[in-house]
C-alpha cells in the first residue's frame, strides 16, 4: 500500500523532472515508472525524516550565523557612537581600539575563553575542555562564532568609558584579559556548560537569556573599575564639584551608532535562541518595545525637570532599554517589556548623574547604560517572569547573580587595571592627552585638512616625551 508522505525539495525536483519526461512521451510506461519512483525506498518515511532533520539543522546554522553577523555589526555601532562622543583629536585611537577588540578578542576567545565558559564544567565554576576548539559538527562552529561576537562586545563596552586618556597598548592588554578571563568566568557560572555540567548560578535558576548581566553588566562594571584607576580627563571637573562639559565632535556619528546598535540587537537577542524557532518573534518584539520606551524615558525626564532634550540622552535611553530587556526578552509579555525598557532608561539617567557627582568620568555613560541598566534588567527578568510574577525566591536568585556579577567583574578588573597601571602605566601622559592620542599614539589625524597649520609628522612625534 502506498503511503502519502511529504517530499523534500530535492525529491520534489526529481519528481517534477520525471513527471515532465513521462508526460512528454505520453506512454503507459511513464506512469508505471512514476509509480515505481513513488514507492522506491528513497522515499521511505525514515529517509524523509532524516532529510527533514538535516534541513532543520541547516536552518538553525543559517539563523545562528546570520545573528552572529548582526552582533558583529554592533561593533561598528560602538565605534561610531564612541568616536562621535570624543574630540576629533582622538578619533583614530577610538576606532583602532574597537577594531582590535574584535581582532584580539576573537582569537583569545577561541583559544581560551570558549573553553572556560562552555567547556565541561563538572565543578560548576569553570569549563575545563574545548580550548582551541576543533568541533565535530557545523553547529558547534556556529555556536562558537556567535559567542565570539558576544565576548568582543563585552570588551568594547570599556573602550568608550576609557576614551581619550588611556595608553593604546595598555588598553589592549586589559581588553584581552576581560575577553579571556573576566567575561568567560562569570559566563561559565551563569550559562555554562554547553557540553557537560552546569554553572552554579544556572543551577540555582538564574535568568539571563541573552546577557544583561553576563555581557553588559560585566562590561559596564569592568569599565567602572578601569576609569577609577585611570582618573578623569584633564579639565573634566573643576573646583567645588563643577562639571565641565567636553562635547564630542560629531553627534551625527552618535545617532548613526545608536541606530546600528539597535538594529544589531535583533541578532543579539533573537540569536540567543540558538536556533530558528517561533520564539524569535516575541523576543524581538519585546526588544523593540523596550528600546522605544527607553528612548521616551529620556524625553519624559527632561520634560519633567524642565531641561533641554539632548540627543545623547535619547540614544543612551534607547540603549539602556535594550540592555535592560536582554535578560528577560524571552520570558516576559510585551507590556512588561515596555515597563522594563522605560524604567531602565530612568535607571541610566539617575546612575549617570550620580557618577558625575562623584566626579567619575565616563565618556559615553557606558557604566550607567550597561552596568546599571543591565543589573536592573536582570532584576526585572525575575520580577516580571511570565505567569509567575513577583516570585520572591526567583527575585532572590536574580539579586544574588547581580551581586556576584558586580563583585567579580568590578573587583577582578580593578585588580588587573591596578597591576597594569603600576607596571606598564595605564594612562597616557599629559602631553599626549593634550596633543590628542591620534597624533601621539599613531602619528595620524582623522581630519588632516583641519590641521594644515600644525606640523604633525613622524619626526615631531619621536620627540614627544612619554
Amino acid at each position: 500500500m502506498i503511503r502519502l508522505i511529504r517530499l523534500s525539495a530535492a525529491q520534489l525536483g526529481q519528481f517534477k523532472r520525471f513527471y515532465t519526461a513521462c508526460c512528454g512521451f505520453r506512454t503507459q510506461a511513464g506512469w508505471v515508472g512514476l509509480l515505481a519512483l513513488l514507492t522506491t525506498p528513497a522515499f521511505a518515511a525514515d529517509e524523509v525524516a532524516s532529510a527533514a532533520t538535516l534541513s532543520k539543522e541547516s536552518v538553525d546554522v543559517i539563523w545562528l550565523t546570520t545573528a552572529a553577523a548582526l552582533v558583529f555589526l554592533m561593533q561598528m555601532g560602538f565605534a561610531f557612537l564612541e568616536t562621535g562622543s570624543t574630540r576629533s583629536k582622538n578619533c583614530i585611537n577610538v576606532m583602532m581600539k574597537n577594531f582590535l577588540d574584535v581582532c584580539l578578542g576573537s582569537i583569545v576567545f577561541w583559544a581560551v575563553g570558549f573553553g572556560v565558559m562552555f567547556g565541561i564544567n563538572a565543578s560548576g565554576w569553570l569549563g575545563t575542555s574545548h580550548f582551541f576548539l576543533e568541533a565535530d559538527t557545523s553547529w558547534e562552529y556556529s555556536f562558537l562564532l556567535f559567542q565570539m561576537m558576544f565576548a568582543a562586545t563585552a570588551a568594547t563596552i570599556a573602550s568608550g568609558a576609557m576614551a581619550e586618556r588611556a595608553k593604546f597598548g595598555a588598553y589592549l592588554l586589559l581588553s584581552v584579559l576581560i575577553t579571556g578571563l573576566i567575561y568567560p568566568v562569570f559566563g561559565s557560572w551563569a550559562w555554562g556548560s554547553f557540553y557537560d555540567g552546569k554553572g552554579w548560578l544556572a543551577e540555582k535558576g538564574f535568568i539571563d537569556f541573552a546577557g544583561s548581566s553576563v555581557v553588559h553588566s560585566v562590561g559596564g562594571w569592568a569599565a567602572l573599575a578601569a576609569i577609577l584607576v585611570l582618573g578623569p580627563r584633564t579639565g573634566r571637573f573643576g573646583h567645588q564639584g563643577k562639571v565641565n562639559d567636553i562635547p564630542g565632535h560629531n553627534l551625527n556619528f552618535v545617532v548613526l551608532g545608536g541606530f546600528i546598535l539597535w538594529f544589531g540587537w535583533f541578532g543579539f537577542n533573537g540569536g540567543s535562541t540558538l536556533g530558528a524557532n517561533v520564539n524569535i518573534g516575541l523576543i524581538n518584539l519585546n526588544t523593540q518595545l523596550a528600546a522605544a520606551a527607553g528612548g521616551l524615558s529620556a524625553v519624559c525626564i527632561a520634560a519633567a525637570l524642565g531641561q533641554r532634550i539632548l540627543v545623547t540622552h535619547i540614544i543612551n535611553g534607547v540603549l539602556a532599554g535594550l540592555v535592560g530587556i536582554t535578560a528577560g526578552c524571552a520570558t516576559m509579555t510585551p507590556i512588561f517589556a515596555l515597563i522594563t525598557g522605560f524604567t531602565a532608561g530612568c535607571v541610566y539617567w539617575v546612575f549617570a548623574q550620580w557618577l558625575l557627582r562623584l566626579q567619575v568620568d565616563d565618556v559615553v555613560s557606558a557604566v550607567a547604560v550597561h552596568g546599571a541598566a543591565g543589573a536592573w534588567g536582570t532584576l526585572c527578568a525575575g520580577v516580571f517572569f511570565a505567569e509567575d510574577l513577583f516570585n520572591m525566591s526567583r527575585i532572590y536568585i536574580q539579586l544574588l547573580g547581580i551581586g556576584v556579577c558586580f563583585g567579580w567583574a568590578f573587583g577582578g578588573t580593578l585588580l588587573l587595571a591596578w597591576i597594569i597601571d603600576r607596571t606598564w602605566g595605564l594612562r597616557a601622559s599629559l602631553l599626549q592627552e593634550q596633543r590628542g592620542l591620534d597624533f601621539s599614539e599613531h602619528a595620524e589625524v582623522a581630519y588632516p585638512e583641519f590641521h594644515q597649520q600644525t606640523y604633525y609628522s613622524k619626526e615631531t612625534l619621536d620627540h614627544l616625551q612619554p
